[in-house]
């Protein structure tokens, strides 16, 4: 390994001294139960890091870790059981090489621009049950993953040369993501004409992928070269010292902790970001606390369930969303107690994991089943795609019933 690898492999691998096998991190697994292709958090994680040396190789179970992270968050000495198994199958991919449909999905900005200028074919195609069965005869994402639909009107074209307006000198800036940006940007519209109303100029500069769908297929050194270059697109002269929202949870942690715990990028101007970064219901809970939220809400009269990510949860930051829509009159919120909806990133796409992305999320949805809500929410992009999938739920990002209670327009 390079002295970068042996550097974080170290700061990781210290905290195996803590490891008490006491299995708690086995129990709360959510893959583990339902499939037994993967031995077990501790089994491959902190168990086989003791007897790991430089001439073994680890285990391929290793792969059927999700990285959802729960094992980590239950554990109570404090091991790194997830960085510990993010890390070693990265070497177990570094060894066998990275497949190509691996390269291909680590890299929704490079699939978002191919898609676009011909979205509608692209969704078409996506839609037809023979192309998908190719596809995964082909690359290998399963022929009922759910995927997203491609958007020609991105919103980096939506926004053009749109400044946002001058608000008494308050600037914040809007980290969107791939996801937002080339899939849903109805999320970034909302996010930035909520901030607005907050009174706060929005600044919405160029920005690339946070390198999150590499880190989680192993590909670390190119997931390293995202992380460095959106670090700097978030942290220009002018942009630098502004607090960073992030419509995307998974997009904030890698901001946030992610790229330095597991990459190991120890950059000074990553640090800085990740001090000032938040998830954008996390910065609205705050301003609430401070007496500064906006709260000239509308009634909105419906029965919304509410599941918090995996991502968002290891941010350890509580359910900001709750805490900000309890306070819209009429709403009714419902939280799921469930820790996993499967899916995990691009876990879930994957053909031989598809079944087991769906044994997981399955307690999930047969408690929107029997709740029938009106609607689901979820932070995350591909949890909501992966619930609307399973249970057949309109599933939206908690900015959309935020928005309807700001009176929002269609956007």
């Amino acid at each position: 390994m390079t002295d970068l690898m042996e550097r974080v492999a170290g700061s990781v691998r210290g905290s195996l001294d803590q490891c008490v096998k006491c299995t708690i991190c086995e129990s709360a697994c959510p893959v583990m139960p339902v499939t037994d292709l993967f031995l077990g958090p501790k089994t491959v994680g902190p168990q086989a890091e003791r007897f790991r040396t430089g001439e073994h190789s680890p285990d391929h179970s290793v792969d059927y870790c999700s990285g959802c992270g729960i094992c980590t968050r239950v554990c109570p000495q404090g091991v790194r059981i997830a960085e510990i198994n993010s890390r070693a199958r990265a070497e177990l991919k570094r060894e066998q090489g990275v497949p190509l449909r691996d390269r291909l999905i680590a890299r929704p900005d490079v699939m978002g621009r191919l898609a676009r200028p011909v979205a509608p074919l692209f969704n078409a195609a996506m839609a037809s049950p023979p192309v998908r069965g190719l596809t995964q005869r082909v690359l290998g994402i399963h022929r009922l993953a759910p995927l997203p639909r491609a958007n020609g009107r991105t919103l980096d074209y939506r926004l053009g040369r749109r400044r946002s307006r001058p608000l008494g000198g308050r600037r914040i800036v809007y980290f969107h993501g791939c996801s937002t940006n080339y899939y849903e940007p109805r999320v970034g519209l909302m996010a930035i004409a909520i901030l607005e109303h907050q009174g706060f100029q929005v600044e919405v500069p160029a920005q690339g992928c946070c390198g999150l769908p590499m880190q989680s297929n192993g590909i670390f050194d190119g997931a390293r070269r995202y992380v460095r270059r959106l670090t700097e697109q978030l942290s220009t002269p002018d942009l630098d010292g502004l607090q960073v929202v992030a419509t995307s949870t998974s997009c904030g942690l890698m901001l946030k902790r992610e790229a330095r715990e597991i990459l190991g990028v120890e950059d000074d101007s990553l640090r800085r970001l990740a001090a000032r970064t938040y998830d954008i219901f996390e910065f609205l809970r705050d301003l609430d606390q401070r007496g500064e939220l906006r709260t000239d809400f509308h009634p909105v009269p419906l029965t919304v369930a509410y599941h918090a990510p995996c991502q968002q949860q290891n941010q350890q930051i509580g359910k900001p969303a709750l805490d900000v829509l309890s306070l819209v009159p009429e709403l009714r919120l419902v939280e799921l107690d469930r820790d996993c909806c499967g899916i995990a990133g691009t876990y879930g796409t994957k053909a031989e994991k598809y079944e087991i992305a769906m044994r997981v999320g399955a307690p999930l949805f047969g408690d929107i089943l029997e709740l029938a809500p009106d609607l689901v929410m979820c932070d995350s992009e591909t949890c909501r795609w992966q619930i609307r999938h399973g249970s057949g739920y309109p599933t939206v990002h908690p900015l959309e019933i935020l928005y309807r209670a700001y009176g929002g327009r269609p956007v």
